[in-house]
């Protein structure tokens, strides 16, 4: 070997270019992709069948392409005035129960986040509780209505204004931050108020963002609260509005009444589905991508 020959080192395979890798590459793909089309499926079936025949859907023959145009429900739905005072009463209910329960929900876990509160324990505890023994139906129906919050929007907002799960998150957390945050702001001349509203809370928009989502699905899906305390039909969501119309056009009732319900009876549940899902489906991006960082922050430390 000569004075100034190269010598290559010899050349060392990564895992990306292992046989194995590339193998398990195209098997989470293929994986994947069946997750995706039986995620997926469903939801176009549900749409297809919304926009389909009776004798189509009766008959089987819906899967997710339309059979027989129809837009016979949506119709029924559209021209009832009562069906959009119930739309608009769903999006009050749920801005309105999001915007008490997120900050509940912060007040709550910050609180529970700090090791040196005294009584933390106690408080813990007392949420937790909640998680596996609950009052029960009747005596929630008769503290509702002794509270005179029957027939109003408190009796759909409050009662299931913290969801422990999400508060359990949350704490989780606030206990990832920095302490030395919240002692250099204390420094400075901040209050508690002041380093929650100020240092705390900026830096929370992810999870914070991710508990809007859950809270907001949460309560934009919910029928039974409002079905067990509001009476009033001008009161109630759209989800207690469809599902008293489903319920309706599927009796002999209905049938003897009114004719064209009877037709769209078959279609009826999946023209629900679509018109209590696609709020949510035009909301859903614009939080996607809080989603995973904020869950992940809230589970892990650092």
């Amino acid at each position: 070997m000569t004075l100034g020959t190269k010598i290559d080192a010899p050349k060392t395979r990564g895992p990306d270019d292992s046989r194995g890798y590339r193998i398990f590459r195209v098997v989470n793909n293929v994986v994947l992709l069946g997750v995706v089309v039986v995620t997926l499926y469903p939801f176009l079936n549900i749409v297809a069948r919304s926009l389909s025949e009776e004798a189509y859907i009766i008959a089987g023959k819906v899967t997710v392409v339309p059979r027989g145009f129809d837009l016979t429900a949506y119709k029924l739905l559209m021209s009832d005035s009562l069906f959009w005072t119930n739309y608009r009463n769903t999006v009050v209910y749920t801005v309105v129960a999001t915007l008490i329960s997120i900050v509940l929900t912060t007040c709550y876990a910050y609180v529970l986040s700090k090791p040196q509160l005294k009584g933390r324990t106690f408080l813990v505890g007392v949420a937790l509780f909640t998680m596996f023994f609950s009052g029960g139906l009747i005596p929630n129906y008769v503290l509702v209505t002794s509270l005179g919050m029957k027939n109003t929007i408190w009796a759909v907002v409050v009662p299931n204004a913290i969801s422990v799960f999400n508060l359990l998150v949350m704490k989780a957390f606030f206990e990832s931050l920095p302490s030395e945050l919240e002692e250099a702001a204390a420094v400075d001349g901040l209050n508690t108020y002041g380093i929650l509203l100020r240092i705390v809370l900026p830096l929370s928009k992810a999870i914070i963002a991710t508990m809007v989502l859950f809270y907001a699905v949460s309560f934009w899906n919910s029928w039974f609260t409002a079905f067990l305390y509001i009476d009033q039909q001008d009161l109630l969501p759209v989800t207690v509005y469809l599902r008293n119309l489903i319920a309706g056009a599927t009796s002999a009732e209905s049938a003897a009444a009114d004719a064209d319900k009877v037709q769209a009876a078959a279609t009826l549940q999946a023209v629900t589905v679509v018109l209590t899902t696609l709020p949510i489906l035009a909301v859903y991006p614009f939080v996607q991508r809080y989603f995973v960082r904020g869950v992940m922050l809230g589970a892990v430390k650092g």
